[in-house]
């Protein structure tokens, strides 16, 4: 039963994952917002909100971001993160993930990463009613404020599909989306050299990195992520650090 719950997952993000390509490629009219445009309006002399004193005006940075856990794989992960000194941000899932690792949750939160929500279902948004929009994007919220102290500002739309009314509702809700720009396809293997190969082809300044820690193959490629571009210069930052000293804005959406 657990094998056929997996493949049904892994099915599921891997349908979700080509429905975002569609949309990143210019099958949409979805207009986004990039980091370094938040910046550039943000008020002069601002000061830039950080992780230490990293500016992103000045410093090559790049945000990790990991989406649908927590899940087994996640402890290591943040012992990961920890030990190189790199924040992330967590798209988390509420419905057996959340309600089942709550002290993951708590962990990130205290560990200094931005945690966020990925819905409470995975449910693609633009497919339901007003009603059940607010419901998949305020449970995981409620939840997470419960166990962290602070309500989530961010959001990621599954499959990156959203429209004028999740905005509208996103808006409502103070909730920012934010969706990727670089992609590891990690749910299509298990193969964590290879993961780590498709991100470091892909990375650049102020890129927003799509990992999930609920596969075999995600988290033990983080390590090489993380030296390889540490080598090249880049700085890690959660996503509000990379749009720092701007912020981002209810309803607006982020790549």
């Amino acid at each position: 039963m657990k094998r056929r719950a997996t493949g049904f997952r892994t099915a599921a993000i891997a349908s979700a994952a080509l429905s975002l390509t569609l949309a990143l490629t210019g099958c949409t009219s979805l207009n986004t917002t990039a980091p370094s445009a938040v910046r550039a309006e943000a008020a002069a002399g601002a000061e830039a909100a950080g992780f230490g004193t990293v500016d992103c005006r000045r410093a090559k940075c790049i945000a990790l971001t990991f989406d649908a856990g927590p899940s087994e794989h996640s402890a290591r992960l943040l012992d990961i993160l920890r030990d190189k000194q790199v924040p992330a941000t967590f798209f988390l899932l509420g419905k057996r993930h959340i309600e089942k690792y709550p002290e993951l949750v708590k962990r990130m939160a205290a560990e200094g990463h931005e945690v966020a929500s990925h819905t409470w279902d995975h449910k693609i948004l633009t497919g339901l009613d007003e009603d059940e929009i607010r419901e998949e994007l305020e449970r995981p919220n409620e939840a997470i404020e419960r166990l962290t102290g602070r309500r989530p500002t961010l959001m990621r739309p599954p499959q990156g599909r959203t429209d004028d009314t999740v905005h509208e509702i996103c808006r409502d809700l103070g909730l920012s989306e934010v969706l990727w720009t670089v992609t590891a396809k990690d749910y299509t293997t298990n193969d964590s050299a290879l993961i780590e190969k498709r991100v470091l082809e892909q990375a650049g300044r102020d890129g927003i990195i799509l990992l999930h820690d609920i596969y075999d193959g995600t988290v033990p490629a983080v390590p090489g992520i993380i030296d390889a571009l540490k080598e090249r210069g880049y700085v890690f930052v959660t996503v509000p650090q990379l749009l720092a000293p701007g912020k981002a804005e209810p309803g607006k959406v982020y790549r």
